[in-house]
């Protein structure tokens, strides 16, 4: 099954929490702080593999978290980090943030790999608090979580060429005349439901990637039929072999379906539009009028573009064809699929979750304090300990908690909500 576009989840994973502990050893009966400090929480890795060809996994499989830290350990022993979760992805795959639309990863070469989701560093132990003031510190840090997010899966065929017409003008038996590649070729229309790839040397050490891009109707550049799902693949392409039938048998004027694919072509991209385009006047053994195949030619010069008269069929002018393409091949640049600004930045402040979130609300008489910077506070505080009791006012008057609680009407004796923790205000 042939599946180009697919939607999951990530999660990298939580970094290792600190460690509170204290030296114990023999003859030291007031040793100092050696907790150790949380391990990194793995990354997700997307990496190509070249013997995938399509996104169907992702069907099945919608979720991949990654392991988290290992949490920091007595005498200053480190964390382990969490192992990285490798997702492998076929040449050709492009990831998006859902949520933006931009590019996390273009993937194209084989064992081309990134990372898409990087893992939450380690919390530091009690021993990373030691102060000339502070001698024995009594909280540590927690780990920090994990990038997460929603993100699209877009396969876009890696092809030097694409081939492109209207349904049953002849484009599978013209590529399974020129490669050994085998697509399903019947007398009616869609009969390729997905692309198809070959490879074509006519010229003896040059050869060329050639795709059969399933037929457009018109519309194809709204969504109409699967036009958004074959248009995607021809994008990648250097060149654009545009398949014309000009026999005329299914009643069909030829120039006039030349002039509708270029149209949907240039609504869908201006850059596609504007690729090198070679035309095939394909059929031409099921012609009894010369003139209709002339008048055609002409018409297609008079564009600007090289026109070869064909049959796939029968062979007839393709070994020409297919010998103009690889020459011209060498003479075009790559083109870059997309502009830099699309692509969204992996520096970890903008895709990590915001660590400095504060959120408020009341529920009845109880005041509501949580969020992300809370609930780190929270987990690294040990409420038994006067000073780590202290740290925590400290932090709480810092983040301006106290100040956003005034704001709101708190009095005292009101009672005040932070996770399980309840208690009282005062001044």
């Amino acid at each position: 099954m042939f599946v180009d576009q697919a939607q999951i989840a990530i999660k990298a994973g939580k970094g290792g929490d600190g460690k509170v502990a204290f030296r114990r050893e023999k003859y030291v009966p007031d040793g100092g702080p050696s907790g150790g400090n949380g391990g990194k929480g793995g990354d997700i890795i997307a990496r190509v593999d070249t013997g995938m060809r399509t996104l169907m996994d992702f069907r099945y499989k919608t979720l991949y978290n990654a392991p988290d830290g290992e949490n920091g350990g007595k005498k200053n022993k480190y964390g382990k980090k969490g192992e990285d979760l490798v997702i492998i992805v076929p040449p050709g795959t492009i990831i998006r943030d859902q949520e933006t639309g931009k590019i996390i990863a273009d993937l194209i070469y084989p064992d081309d790999e990134r990372v898409i989701a990087k893992g939450g560093r380690g919390g530091r132990g009690n021993s990373e608090f030691t102060t000339s003031t502070r001698q024995a510190p009594t909280f540590s840090e927690q780990g920090f979580y994990g990038q997460e997010r929603m993100i699209v899966l877009e396969l876009k065929m890696i092809a030097d060429v694409g081939l492109v017409g209207f349904p049953n003008v002849g484009k599978s038996t013209l590529l399974a005349q020129v490669t050994k590649a085998k697509p399903k070729i019947a007398n009616y229309h869609f009969t390729t439901l997905f692309p198809n790839l070959g490879v074509v040397e006519m010229i003896k050490g040059k050869s060329f990637v050639l795709a059969d891009i399933p037929g457009l109707i018109e519309g194809a550049h709204e969504g109409v039929g699967l036009g958004h799902d074959f248009l995607r693949h021809v994008e990648r392409t250097k060149a654009i072999l545009h398949v014309v039938d000009v026999s005329g048998v299914e009643g069909r004027d030829p120039i006039d379906d030349f002039i509708k694919i270029n149209q949907e072509l240039k609504e869908y991209s201006e850059k596609l539009f504007e690729r090198v385009q070679i035309v095939a006047a394909n059929k031409v053994d099921l012609i009894y009028d010369d003139d209709q195949v002339e008048k055609f030619v002409k018409f297609i010069e008079e564009q600007g573009y090289k026109c070869f008269i064909i049959s796939a069929a029968t062979g007839k002018g393709v070994d020409e064809l297919m010998k103009h393409v690889t020459e011209i091949l060498d003479d075009i640049e790559d083109i870059p699929l997309y502009d830099e600004l699309e692509y969204l930045s992996l520096d970890e402040e903008e895709m990590v979750i915001d660590v400095n979130e504060v959120i408020f609300s009341k529920e009845g008489d109880v005041y509501v304090v949580e969020g992300m910077a809370i609930e780190r506070l929270y987990f690294s505080t040990n409420f038994e300990e006067i000073e780590s009791l202290r740290r925590f006012q400290s932090i709480l008057l810092k983040k301006g908690v106290i100040e956003k609680l005034k704001e709101m009407g708190i009095e005292e004796g009101d009672t005040v909500k932070i996770y399980d923790l309840q208690f009282e205000y005062y001044e």
